[in-house]
């Protein structure tokens, strides 16, 4: 992986890690969890702490994301995340892409080996750097722990207003999306809505 910004340290998690498919211990054992592409991909380790960097706090703790959003089961394994907060799930040994914006889950049709392989060889597409490129090029940095913040959210289109990036630490940004998504899931496509920014 390019551009390695964190690497998770030792296993202190070994609950979470035995219930983890063999491949994903294969992983974490070479390295617990990891943010790569200069903050482009986070791969969850099996840590008590930090609590951004630790599975278990994805998986099951107060804010696990099948907690939230309809279309995730309690045993789909939240791996990994994008730089805007977007989560892959782990679903048997299909990777799955969780919007968390709108809550639509979609099937990558890659296992997790193949889905390294297309973030390593296609990584603007497969990991959707688009955000984080625009962040950088205004001199923009991600640190360890931080997502980006998109204002309007990527979901809604709008004519005029220009899109703003901030960095802002995972848990809040995680915490705005369950909240925005609360708020827009009943809603049919093409709605109009009245967006008023709060992170």
């Amino acid at each position: 992986m390019k551009g390695i910004l964190y690497t998770g340290g030792e296993l202190t998690d070994l609950v979470s890690f035995a219930q983890l498919p063999s491949y994903l211990q294969a992983f974490l054992r070479e390295q617990n969890g990891v943010v790569a592409y200069f903050g482009g991909l986070h791969v969850r380790g099996c840590v008590a702490a930090p609590a951004w960097h630790a599975l278990a706090e994805a998986w099951q703790g107060e804010n696990a994301f099948w907690r939230t959003y309809d279309t995730v089961l309690e045993t789909d394994v939240p791996f990994a995340q994008d730089c805007v907060g977007n989560q892959f799930l782990l679903r048997g040994d299909a990777v799955l892409f969780l919007d968390t914006e709108t809550g639509e889950l979609a099937d990558l049709e890659v296992d997790f080996k193949h889905f390294l392989f297309g973030a390593e060889k296609f990584p603007v597409d497969a990991l959707g750097l688009e955000p984080l490129r625009d962040f950088q090029r205004a001199g923009g940095v991600l640190a360890p722990g931080q997502l980006l913040s998109v204002s309007p959210p990527l979901c809604i289109r709008t004519a005029t207003e220009k899109t703003q990036l901030m960095a802002r630490p995972a848990a809040e940004r995680l915490a705005w999306l369950a909240d925005f998504y609360r708020q827009i899931k009943d809603l049919p496509d093409g709605q109009q809505i009245r967006f008023r920014p709060t992170e």
